[in-house]
């Protein structure tokens, strides 16, 4: 097989290899070269104090503050609570004011800063995590949050995560927002929910039989839905709170032709929950251990 001669130009040869290198660098330049999406404007300290407060920071805890700015958030919790923890932003004068920040009120051995994107960072540690972002870097962050473990308490400056209610949602009046103007700040706190959608089953001895219970949940976020059988027979769920890994439940169902009211609490550890069953009627009173597990429908 013959192959046509080729003519190099050179001068465009070098162009191009240039060319090529450039787009080679900015392919594989790290995070720290991007621009950051979020402004930076400082968190007033009256609605740092108030988000430390909503989350109950204390001195077991591990706080990662994402778009940390001057560090304020992560210094504070330090310095007021004795909370471990670190910001990561973007900007490296940030960065350096930050850790100066840290030197003055002495807490560099409980807190650390990272020039760094806040998607790329490692979050498993976190038992907090607080936010001043944007409506939609928050959505995108949503689905990693979500991911980590049933009880990280999440707050959020200003803004919400939009679908995803928030468990409490309070106002701050802050003289120092806006630059020292003054006005409202909205402070939302989540709490990471454990996943309980499923069917889980359990047996709870009743005038000494074993009764067979069934629950059939649904959910979004931490709110729940679903349906009860209790010996094959169907009740109403009346009432279903998913906070953290803890799950409550209530519902009145007929037991030996008479209602008997049932509320379960317990904590969901991977497919059981664990806890205490409270069963209380006219002819049945009494407290008894309760684990259920989940299972598909067709067991």
């Amino acid at each position: 097989m013959q192959f046509p001669s080729l003519r190099l130009d050179v001068p465009a040869v070098a162009r191009f290899a240039v060319h090529v290198a450039a787009v080679a660098a900015i392919a594989h330049a790290p995070a720290l070269a991007l621009e950051p999406r979020v402004p930076y404007v400082p968190t007033p300290q009256e609605v740092v104090d108030r988000m430390l407060e909503l989350a109950k920071v204390g001195p077991h805890d591990y706080l990662i503050d994402l778009g940390s700015g001057d560090g304020r958030i992560v210094v504070t919790a330090a310095r007021k609570y004795g909370t471990r923890g670190f910001g990561v932003d973007l900007n490296p004068e940030r960065i350096r004011e930050s850790n100066e920040n840290a030197r003055r009120a002495g807490v560099v051995e409980k807190v650390a800063f990272y020039q760094r994107d806040l998607f790329e960072t490692n979050l498993g540690d976190a038992t907090v995590i607080t936010l001043y972002l944007l409506p939609q870097v928050n959505i995108e962050l949503r689905p990693k949050l979500l991911e980590l473990k049933p009880g990280t308490r999440l707050v959020s400056h200003d803004f919400d995560m939009g679908d995803w209610m928030p468990d409490t949602h309070v106002k701050v009046d802050a003289q120092d927002k806006y630059g020292g103007a003054g006005g409202s700040s909205d402070i939302y706190l989540w709490i990471v929910p454990a996943r309980v959608a499923g069917n889980w089953r359990w047996e709870l001895p009743v005038s000494g039989k074993a009764l067979a219970y069934e629950v059939k949940l649904e959910q979004k976020y931490q709110v729940v839905t679903g349906s009860v059988s209790v010996g094959g027979r169907a009740a109403k769920l009346q009432n279903a709170r998913l906070r953290g890994d803890e799950v409550r439940l209530s519902f009145t169902a007929d037991v030996n032709g008479a209602p008997v009211k049932h509320e379960l609490r317990g904590r969901v550890a991977g497919e059981t929950v664990t806890g205490s069953a409270q069963l209380s009627g006219a002819r049945l009173q009494g407290q008894h251990e309760w684990m259920a597990r989940r299972g598909s429908a067709a067991e």
